[in-house]
């Protein structure tokens, strides 16, 4: 099956966009300093890995990475959407995370299936760079579960997150 690497790579642009803006607004949201620090972090990560994107996009429909993370999304498939969703009113620093670890294990079996279906060594190079990274990003927001939820040992988060 072959990959339309314009669409592949715009709809990877959105997706990176749209867990910048999930960071974003738990970081605006949250009480607890580190957790505020982490998603900070993070969007700031999911900015980056959508220039990194931006930079091999063929298209010319997209003419700066600025402008384009500065469009409102209004999709309500966006991690923020998902978020709001599941957390409803509450959300806590707990469930945030909770949502950030799920997304971050989608997206880095997505990266990854599509690293391996791109023809393009530059393209996929840029898709397994970003499944690294996202599984960095997963281990971070592990961490910070854990420390929120005041694991003493990292077994404990098959109890809270893994069932």
């Amino acid at each position: 099956m072959t990959v339309d690497v314009q669409e592949a790579i715009k709809n990877s642009l959105l997706t990176e966009k749209s867990a910048m803006l999930f960071y974003q607004y738990g970081a605006q949201q949250f009480k607890d300093h580190g957790a505020k620090r982490t998603f900070e972090l993070l969007a700031s990560e999911e900015r980056e890995h959508a220039g990194h994107f931006h930079r091999i996009y063929p298209g010319s429909d997209i003419p700066s990475l600025d402008e384009f993370l500065a469009i409102q999304a209004s999709d309500e498939s966006t991690w923020l959407a998902v978020a709001k969703k599941v957390c409803g009113a509450e959300f806590t620093e707990q469930k945030a995370l909770e949502v950030a670890l799920n997304k971050e294990k989608q997206l880095e079996e997505a990266l990854r299936e599509l690293a391996v279906r791109m023809d393009d060594p530059e393209v996929r190079a840029v898709y397994e760079l970003n499944a690294c990274e996202t599984h960095k990003h997963y281990l971070l927001i592990e961490a910070e579960y854990a420390r929120i939820m005041g694991m003493v040992d990292e077994s404990d988060m098959d109890t809270f997150v893994r069932e």
